[in-house]
């Protein structure tokens, strides 16, 4: 059976070490293009694995009739049109997170995954994540009873990313630390709770450590280094009540904080059962058992996620399956953090 031809469009640090690894460890798989606006980029990764062509211009992939995927792992403005042409010339695409900078730009990605009828799957890696599945799995069993309330907390002391650069200039991201953290953590609620409607948003966020760029002081700057002479328009933090038919969500998130504490995880919390989650790690349970406060720690055997996530994608092309993270889920997502800016802007409540 010959190979699936695939191309990487764009090949930056979640290429280098997500995608571009997955697709070399599935036998199914051969890796055709590599694509990057900076050409050495490009070069170092055909180079590494001895593979591929090289190109500047994605245009070049759409031509091929040999490439039957792509994964898009561009900076999030190029993350619709590119996704859109290549479903438009037949390719099934897997877009990294978010799907794009706003609910509307993803509207039209749904749009073409309707039209063309192509896989559309969206980098929202956590969906493949045993852990996470693990509590899916109790959830679903009502293990926890009933879900009411899910906290989260994403928050940093001093780490923006890259100041100065695609991730702190709306033009190009589309937001700060909810649309690049936050997204991961509202995506693992919504998947954990059966992803259900949301109602309505109250958030605020605040653009405030990292305005003046050349004083702002860090503890580290990955995607860095900074560039004094670029933008800063994003948000450094946030914070916001989302209501749904299930539970209530609240979230705290922040790239930059004058707290010298991170945190990283979400509280599912139930009326039989709870459970914190550490962001990327194990769990714990607590709950009651003969009179008795129970704290268990989960321990379990884990696979990489973007393995399993790009095995999935291969999986979908070749069945025609949805996935867990097909756009249509992944649009809820992008609709709540749409209401959170939405609700900040406007000081006050949106409906959803």
């Amino acid at each position: 059976m010959s190979k699936i031809n695939v191309a990487v469009i764009g090949c930056g640090t979640i290429a280098r070490t997500a995608h571009v690894p997955a697709y070399t460890n599935n036998s199914e798989v051969e890796i055709k293009w590599f694509c990057d606006l900076i050409p050495e980029r490009a070069r170092e990764m055909a180079d590494k694995y001895g593979r591929g062509q090289v190109t500047t211009d994605y245009h070049d992939i759409l031509k091929d009739k040999d490439v039957v995927a792509v994964s898009v792992c561009t900076p999030n403005n190029m993350h619709a049109p590119i996704s859109i042409d290549c479903l438009k010339a037949g390719k099934h695409v897997l877009c990294e997170k978010p799907a794009a900078r706003t609910y509307a730009e993803a509207l039209t990605m749904q749009k073409a995954q309707h039209e063309t009828g192509k896989i559309l799957n969206i980098g929202v890696v956590n969906r493949f994540n045993d852990s996470v599945n693990k509590i899916k799995q109790m959830i679903d069993a009502g293990e926890l009873g009933e879900v009411y309330h899910v906290d989260m907390n994403f928050r940093a002391h001093r780490s923006i990313p890259g100041l100065g650069g695609a991730f702190t200039t709306s033009a190009i991201a589309g937001g700060g630390v909810l649309i690049d953290w936050g997204v991961h953590f509202l995506d693992i609620v919504m998947y954990c709770c059966g992803d259900p409607k949301p109602r309505t948003v109250s958030g605020e966020t605040f653009c405030k450590l990292g305005k003046d760029m050349k004083g702002y002081t860090f503890v580290n700057m990955w995607a860095g280094p900074p560039n004094y002479d670029g933008v800063y328009d994003v948000d450094d933090s946030v914070t916001a009540l989302v209501r749904t038919a299930g539970p209530v969500i609240s979230l705290h998130g922040a790239w930059a904080q004058n707290i010298g504490e991170g945190e990283m995880f979400i509280d599912f919390i139930g009326d039989k059962a709870g459970i914190r989650l550490q962001y990327g790690k194990e769990f714990n349970i607590y709950s009651t058992k003969n009179g008795m406060l129970t704290d268990t720690h989960v321990k379990l055997s884990t696979r990489n996620h973007f393995q399993t996530e790009i095995d999935a994608f291969v999986h979908c092309i070749k069945t025609g399956e949805k996935a867990p993270s097909h756009i249509d889920a992944a649009l809820i997502t992008s609709k709540i953090m749409q209401g959170i800016y939405d609700s900040a802007k406007a000081h006050s409540e949106v409906k959803l």
